[in-house]
């Protein structure tokens, strides 16, 4: 069989493999440290809503600003002259025809081997880690499987959310990148510890289960897109805090005096900002005003 690429001994000129927000200050770091960036390759334009336009990604909007050439398919790693690619959530397999002809690192967002897979950010919240950070490794067959090069731990603030903590991540990520890039390339290391993988995440990794603690559920609120029932309409929760203080309340019980509280697994979580089914973000007690809340009115209930 044949063995992949090896890694060069220094970079000069490299090719970009990246789609989303995130990528984007790894991107810009490469072209401002003086990296030449032969081509920047990344998704199709796609419609961010029903009647919009087509728009491109973000990585593809900042590479066109910057006079960088824009493929969507993997036509310029035919290029001899290309050192190294480099991916940061390219969000696509590259084939082992690939891999053996050009050597490919990936930046990525947590401390491998621990959150290898899609959503490790996401993952990470979910799962109440303390700390987090990202991996400049190189890329194999096998999912986030290659050996490191260089890392950085990032502490997880208690307020971060999935946004927060991935711009964080972001700008770390891209000084690790340059550092690692410019100048003669490290020897990676092997991955060790145990393997933990980030499944991406689903609209039930994100529903509200009120038996729960709700610390738990915060975590869930801080990744975005969390969600429960209202009286058969689906009711978003895009901020809330876990209650300090004991809540007599039970799970799911709606209570809107000074503040909007739902018991949650034997305390509370103090609603902040809802998004009730097709209206736009508000206050959770202005919401609670205008639904006017029955005594003992629970939510997630099943219609």
């Amino acid at each position: 069989m044949v063995e992949l690429a090896p890694l060069p001994s220094s970079v000069r000129r490299v090719a970009y493999l990246g789609t989303p927000q995130i990528a984007v200050p790894a991107l810009k770091a490469l072209v401002d440290s003086g990296v030449e960036v032969a081509a920047v390759v990344t998704g199709e334009p796609r419609r961010r809503g029903r009647r919009a336009d087509p728009s491109p990604t973000p990585v593809a909007e900042y590479a066109t600003k910057a006079g960088l050439r824009v493929a969507h398919d993997l036509s310029p790693l035919d290029d001899p002259t290309i050192d190294l690619g480099v991916v940061v959530a390219f969000g696509t397999i590259l084939p082992r025809s690939v891999l053996v002809r050009v050597p490919m690192v990936n930046l990525h967002f947590s401390l491998l081997p621990r959150w290898r897979g899609a959503a490790p950010v996401e993952r990470a919240l979910l799962a109440g880690d303390k700390q987090t950070g990202v991996c400049v490794m190189v890329v194999e067959e096998g999912l986030d499987t290659g050996g490191v090069l260089a890392h950085e731990a990032v502490d997880i603030g208690v307020d971060d959310t999935a946004a927060t903590l991935s711009a964080h991540l972001a700008s770390v990520g891209a000084g690790l990148l340059v550092d690692t890039l410019t100048g003669s390339l490290p020897r990676p290391e092997p991955q060790t510890g145990e393997a933990v993988y980030a499944a991406k995440i689903t609209p039930e990794d994100l529903r509200l289960d009120w038996a729960q603690p709700p610390d738990v559920l915060e975590r869930r609120v801080r990744v975005g897109g969390a969600w429960t029932t209202c009286r058969g309409k689906r009711l978003r929760v895009s901020a809330a805090r876990t209650m300090t203080s004991p809540v007599p309340l039970g799970d799911g019980e709606l209570r809107a005096d000074t503040t909007v509280v739902v018991g949650a697994g034997g305390g509370g979580l103090e609603l902040l900002e809802v998004i009730p089914e097709g209206r736009s973000r508000q206050g959770a007690a202005e919401w609670a005003r205008g639904l006017r809340p029955q005594p003992g009115e629970v939510l997630g209930v099943t219609p």
